[in-house]
């Protein structure tokens, strides 16, 4: 408990000195603090940046499969507007849509039914 209170004891100290440095430089010299707010700033926009940049080539597979994953839906997103606007104008007849299923070929794949063991009873010793 004594090291808790200690460790908060020198947390509000530092911020406390913290606090008062840089009201005391806001008095003394208000256009040095901005400029060195603006330059610590800008330095830690310039390591982000490079950081962003260096993590997005690493991943390469991830971020290739994301931006198609984009283009894809993207690529979705026109043909169903281009449906939806030709859809409005030319609505098909009932007829035309029986012509359509109609022409549904048949699966070609040969099913059979294998039989299983269901319904047969386990002729084993219970012990």
């Amino acid at each position: 408990m004594a090291l808790l209170n200690a460790r908060n004891i020198l947390v509000f100290t530092l911020l406390f000195l913290a606090i008062l440095g840089l009201g005391s430089w806001l008095i003394e010299n208000p256009l040095g603090l901005l400029r060195n707010i603006l330059v610590t700033a800008a330095v830690i926009g310039i390591i982000y940046f490079i950081y962003r940049r260096w993590f997005s080539k690493r991943r390469g597979a991830g971020s290739t499969e994301q931006r198609a994953f984009l283009k894809a839906a993207k690529q979705s997103k026109k043909r169903l507007k281009k449906k939806s606007t030709t859809a409005k104008s030319h609505r098909p007849t009932v007829s035309q849509l029986s012509k359509k299923r109609s022409h549904r070929k048949k699966s070609s794949a040969n099913l059979t039914v294998i039989e299983g063991k269901k319904n047969k009873k386990n002729n084993r010793a219970s012990f």
